[in-house]
């Protein structure tokens, strides 16, 4: 099983970089894993800007030669692992626009005639969402009707053809209370296939 990670906090001295570094581990310990690869979107300078206009048709966007790298990987990737913290109850800007940049029509869906949803084109994959944030955990849940899990699942992942999605949702990670090291072992045995 091929895997990219990709990696959107701005730091790797951090929280969610011990959190790559448990997840590289895990897959490490896992004789069934095949190859993985690591995409850390601030590290490569990524642009999330969207942009679409005379010269830069959206409709062409599956061809845009800046993102051809970004559709090989995930082509290539049969499980794609996305680790970020959660920045006002949401993935930061930088991986949304790395969605809306690569998550085009013709590479990520097709749309369908007299259809209401196109055709998923990533059928096939899984993914797994590792995120931590400031607050409790239970925070998104009940001020927020798990807006962040409702994006990521239905309103990407779904809409793209990926029906397999596992959440790591950890909260109160600045808090010396935090257990981290509970929850960095709990993804790190996830990944190991114990």
């Amino acid at each position: 099983m091929n895997t990219l990670i990709v990696y959107a906090h701005p730091s790797r001295e951090s929280l969610n970089g011990a959190f790559l570094n448990a997840v590289q581990q895990g897959i490490g310990q896992n004789a069934a894993s095949g190859e993985i690869q690591v995409l850390d979107l601030y590290e490569e300078q990524f642009n999330p800007a969207l942009v679409y206009n005379k010269e830069r048709r959206r409709r062409d966007m599956h061809k845009d030669p800046e993102m051809e790298k970004y559709r090989a990987q995930i082509g290539w990737a049969d499980r794609i692992v996305f680790i970020y913290p959660i920045f006002w109850g949401r993935p930061p800007a930088m991986l949304l626009g790395y969605f809306d940049r690569l998550f085009s029509s013709n590479f990520a869906y097709r749309d369908r005639p007299n259809r209401i949803y196109p055709e998923g084109l990533l059928k096939g994959k899984s993914v797994v969402c590792i995120s931590t944030m400031k607050g409790p955990a239970h925070y998104p849940l009940l001020t927020l009707n798990n807006a962040h899990k409702v994006l990521m699942k239905r309103a990407v992942f779904h809409f793209v053809g990926i029906r397999k999605v596992k959440f790591f949702e950890f909260g109160s990670m600045e808090s010396r209370k935090g257990n981290h090291t509970k929850k960095l072992n709990k993804v790190e045995r996830y990944f190991a296939g114990k």
